[in-house]
């Protein structure tokens, strides 16, 4: 599948994932922004990420931002690996859509402060 296709049918899945959220979390999830890799780099390898990663959260959490002694003045973003996650879904575009969702929810998860079993307990895993 095309790299355009790909990046438009993830940016459809982020507006209507957004849409979707209650309005305080979407208030604190709209100015985020999602930026889209095909694989991560070889510098985010080499930092110990896996190749088959299909999203990252960079940046400090919510709770993070609002205790000053750790606030981390880096940017925020959610990182999307498309060809990773088309990969996982098998080629077949609705598993890709539903994999694009599960896994923004999942690096929202962590923006908002929750750890690996806090999302597995909302079945984000």
């Amino acid at each position: 599948m095309k790299w355009t296709t790909l990046c438009r049918q993830a940016d459809d899945v982020i507006r209507r994932t957004r849409q979707s959220l209650p309005p305080p979390v979407r208030e604190i999830a709209d100015p985020i922004p999602v930026v889209y890799y095909p694989v991560p780099t070889p510098e985010m390898i080499s930092d110990g990420m896996e190749p088959d990663l299909l999203g990252l959260f960079l940046g400090p959490d919510l709770p993070g931002r609002l205790d000053d002694a750790t606030f981390d003045p880096l940017p925020t973003e959610i990182l999307l690996f498309l060809d990773n996650i088309l990969d996982y879904a098998e080629d077949d575009l609705p598993t890709f859509r539903e994999e694009v969702r599960l896994t923004y929810l999942h690096e929202l998860g962590h923006l908002l402060g929750l750890d690996e079993t806090d999302l597995a307990d909302r079945s984000l895993d």
